[in-house]
């Protein structure tokens, strides 16, 4: 699979399907097996475009994020190397972050799905959503909070595969870090009216780190923005409401062309 070096990392990305593409960008310190739900969904009709951020999984250079720009430069590389001219943009959580800052700074962005993030990382803590990869105790911990009382409860089969697949992917404490400061230092609450493409902004209702009404704010503050909340799910909407989500997201990319 493709990798790319630039500003002192390596970017790894991978794709399948034909037609427009579809980016993927990940949250803090999450591993790429966040959007397997949604590859799987978008992969045929359109590309689907899967890349890690810098220092998770296959990409490295983690410790040396230097801001929300810069990982949208990164994104916006990884784009160029993969001679997409114009994407449809995925994010969650940070990465709902940078693709808003990629719609600001590049002319790559064709649309915006924003899922479980915020205009500003001021006051939000995420430390209750990592773990140390090589405690499988802890990130079942983790991962409870990044879903609802009632997925877990309900799923139980679901949180140990999800378990696996962050000891396996997810970031080390350096990167988490750096991801964390780079989400409380992005504020781009005063600019929003600039973004002007199309943007679906989705949100668990019973998010406890990024709270729906950060969301709610978020599609408000976008001139062509529109806010789905989906009620009893956490952080990780569209992975414990992948039906509904991918319903949206789809939805949502059939009505806009990149």
């Amino acid at each position: 699979m493709p990798t790319l070096s630039r500003d002192g990392a390596t970017l790894y990305y991978e794709t399948a399907g034909t037609g427009e593409t579809v980016a993927f960008v990940g949250d803090a310190g999450y591993g790429a097996w966040q959007w397997g739900w949604q590859h799987r969904a978008v992969a045929g009709p359109y590309e689907s475009l899967v890349t890690d951020l810098r220092g998770v999984g296959r990409s490295g250079g983690g410790a040396a994020v230097d801001g929300v720009d810069a990982l949208a430069a990164d994104l916006a590389a990884v784009l160029a190397d993969a001679g997409v001219d114009t994407a449809h943009v995925v994010g969650a959580g940070l990465g709902g972050m940078v693709a808003l800052q990629a719609a600001l700074s590049t002319s790559r962005v064709g649309s915006l799905v924003l899922i479980g993030t915020a205009a500003s990382g001021d006051g939000l803590d995420l430390d209750p959503l990592w773990a140390d990869p090589a405690d499988p105790d802890a990130v079942e911990r983790a991962v409870a909070a990044g879903v609802s009382e009632s997925f877990a409860e309900a799923h139980p089969d679901a949180v140990e595969r999800i378990v696996g697949w962050r000891t396996a992917e997810d970031a080390a404490r350096p990167t988490f870090e750096a991801h964390a400061a780079a989400a409380a230092a992005f504020d781009v609450s005063d600019g929003l009216y600039e973004i002007t493409r199309p943007a679906l902004v989705i949100h668990g209702g019973d998010d406890p780190v990024w709270p729906a009404s950060r969301g709610a704010a978020l599609a408000e503050g976008l001139p062509r923005g529109e806010f789905r909340e989906v009620a009893d799910a956490g952080h990780l909407v569209h992975v414990e409401a992948s039906r509904r989500v991918n319903d949206d997201l789809l939805g949502f990319l059939d009505s806009v062309d990149a």
